[in-house]
């Protein structure tokens, strides 16, 4: 499945970092009589060839450099998106793995060591079985498509600390028509070979391109300025105030920059918006995988891979119709906690409509919501002690989406720090709408994006040492969202979650992931219709309209994703579990979230050993 150029999945392209054979080793040099270094062992051995491998496909990726932090020659270039070139990184990937089999003894490596042996085996294994399926993933796309994570790609990652840093930016302006001109062939070969998004998914794309290049200098006036303009203009003029440049540069700069916007963005982004809107005429109201080519085998390796097990579409479906009536019942007892008198559907659709619980859709609504939630994570980041040993060393802000994406992105997301820290982790929220963003629902939301969930889990990751860097910044759903939905449980152990309402969104949250489950399946193996899915979600969950229809409308063009938070949750839980009741009072909560942590994101299997490893040692077996 074709993977699109957003932080984690052009890292995710590259996680197993294979290159080419090695040239030949020369001939040993002839004995002197100072003493000969000490070879190295073959834990160490294996790691400088993760590393080396890490190395030079990074080196392949200036946007993977970029999303590092790390400034090269090519800071000004993008990736190749072509199907040859994500076949040659397919090669690059098996002849990797091929080198480490002949180089290296598995049984003379130390546990870190087999460990990374393993992942790079298992990602191997999911890129061959995702290949066949290269061209079913939707190049264009409200989630993740490639006209909104190329803006997204130069505001947030492309930094501009001096007068070369700009001028790349400019470089990497001019260089849209073959970036974006690239991903729009890929689009038109899918449309060749049957494989389109629904008719809706158009819509989303065409607006998000046409927002991308309206405002200065696409307009005469300046009044309101393009995103990109206005991203680059606001960099330039930082320059001037530290004093790395003068005015003049800067204007220079600034005209460098409206040429490059008019003569290479605009016409690039007006090319996309003709094929999209070519193509709109000829798509199907069809929504689920099954319509593609080999769509249920496609779904069947979407599953696997993020579920990292072997459950089908209807072992899935059933389990999630299973969570829900478990927490429906939960959600009775708070309907009686605060004496609501009514059906549970009532009680919903009390949450949906009632002013308490939601601020208002203006500048002081939304300000209010980022600063509360900053509150929130500042309150927890605070008790971390009591359930963790170990902390990330990178910070992490509250942002809103910016609003060129906000309309067509999703509810929430973490992006992650830099490695060099120097850009903290973020947790966005979508205030585009802010009656889909409930404040009853903000405490386990924050939980979940910020801290303890994806900042401490991902950060954390990028910070271990002794690990090859493959694995620091490669990431497996079931556990990463697992951790993430597991992160919104917890905390009411520890005695968060005090106003009933909240505690209420904290089973709702857990609902609409157990509702996930579902829909899913729903729409990609029953070939249920994107409006059926959406009165599923309507009936079952008390998240509003707007909210079940925007999520539905994810599932669709993400095919097996959102399966992934639950299954990893529940695994999480059971291994807990297992974990109490076989260390009794023995049990620490910190040295099992280290044990969780400790590792990187690592399949559902993995994760089973290493609490199973780590229950032996602590009982001295």
């Amino acid at each position: 499945m074709r993977q699109t150029a957003t932080a984690i999945t052009t890292l995710l392209i590259l996680t197993a970092c294979g290159a080419p054979p090695s040239e030949p080793a020369p001939e040993p040099a002839p004995e002197t009589s100072e003493a000969a270094e000490p070879a190295l062992s073959q834990t160490e051995a294996i790691n400088a060839f993760f590393e080396e491998k890490w190395d030079e496909a990074v080196a392949r990726s200036p946007m993977t450099q970029t999303y590092l932090g790390m400034k090269g020659e090519d800071y000004g270039e993008w990736d190749d998106p072509s199907y040859f070139t994500a076949e040659r990184e397919l090669e690059y990937q098996l002849e990797a793995v091929e080198e480490m089999h002949e180089q290296f003894d598995y049984d003379a490596l130390d546990h870190q060591a087999k460990l990374s042996w393993r992942i790079a085996e298992y990602q191997l294994e999911r890129a061959e079985e995702d290949w066949p399926y290269w061209y079913h993933g939707y190049t264009f796309n409200q989630m993740f498509g490639v006209q909104s994570s190329i803006p997204a790609f130069l505001i947030n990652q492309h930094r501009v600390a001096s007068e070369d840093d700009a001028e790349a930016y400019v470089e990497r302006l001019h260089g849209v028509p073959d970036y974006l001109g690239g991903h729009v062939a890929n689009a038109e070969e899918a449309a060749r070979l049957g494989i389109q998004p629904p008719r809706f998914v158009y819509d989303y794309v065409i607006s998000d391109a046409q927002n991308v290049i309206t405002g200065y200098p696409f307009s005469q006036s300046r009044e309101t300025l393009s995103p990109l303009y206005a991203d680059f203009e606001g960099k330039v003029d930082a320059l001037v105030t530290n004093g790395s440049i003068d005015g003049s540069t800067a204007a220079t700069l600034k005209a460098d920059a409206v040429e490059a916007l008019l003569d290479s963005v605009g016409p690039a982004y007006q090319n996309l918006i003709e094929v999209m809107e070519a193509q709109a005429e000829v798509a199907s109201e069809d929504d689920g995988a099954w319509k593609l080519p080999d769509g249920q085998a496609f779904y069947e390796t979407r599953l696997k891979a993020r579920t990292t097990t072997d459950m089908t579409a209807t072992e899935i479906h059933d389990l999630g119709l299973a969570e829900t009536e478990r927490i429906h019942a939960e959600m009775h007892e708070i309907m009686e906690e605060v004496e609501f008198d009514g059906t549970l559907q009532e009680f919903f659709e009390f949450m949906r409509t009632d002013e308490q619980f939601y601020y208002p859709n203006t500048e002081e609504g939304k300000a209010r919501y980022l600063a509360e939630a900053t509150d929130l994570i500042g309150t927890m980041k605070a008790a971390l002690p009591e359930v963790f040993h170990r902390f990330p060393k990178a910070d992490m802000i509250v942002k809103a989406v910016e609003p060129f994406r906000e309309q067509s992105a999703g509810k929430a997301f973490y992006q992650r720090p830099s490695a060099d820290g120097t850009r903290p982790g973020t947790y966005y929220a979508n205030l585009y709408r802010m009656e889909d963003m409930p404040t009853y629902q903000m405490e386990a939301l924050a939980y979940h994006e910020g801290i303890p969930g994806h900042h401490m889990q991902i950060a954390i990751q990028q910070e271990l040492e002794g690990i090859p860097s493959f694995r620091r910044f490669s990431g497996v759903t079931a556990y990463t969202e697992g951790w993430g939905l597991y992160s919104e449980y917890f905390p009411k152990e520890m005695g968060f979650y005090e106003d009933p309402y909240s505690d209420f969104g904290r089973l709702a949250m857990e609902l609409w992931r157990a509702a996930r489950l579902v829909v899913d399946t729903g729409l990609h193996d029953k070939q249920w219709t994107r409006e059926e899915a959406v009165q599923w979600l309507l009936e079952n969950t008390p998240n509003p309209e707007g909210d079940s229809r925007k999520a539905i409308d994810r599932y669709i063009v993400m095919p097996g994703q959102a399966t992934a938070y639950k299954i990893g949750m529940l695994k999480i839980l059971e291994l807990r579990e297992h974990a109490k009741a076989e260390l009794g009072d023995a049990f620490d909560i910190r040295d099992f979230h280290d044990v969780v942590l400790e590792n990187g994101a690592v399949p559902l299997e993995i994760l089973e050993e290493n609490v199973e490893a780590y229950i032996n040692e602590t009982k001295g077996v």
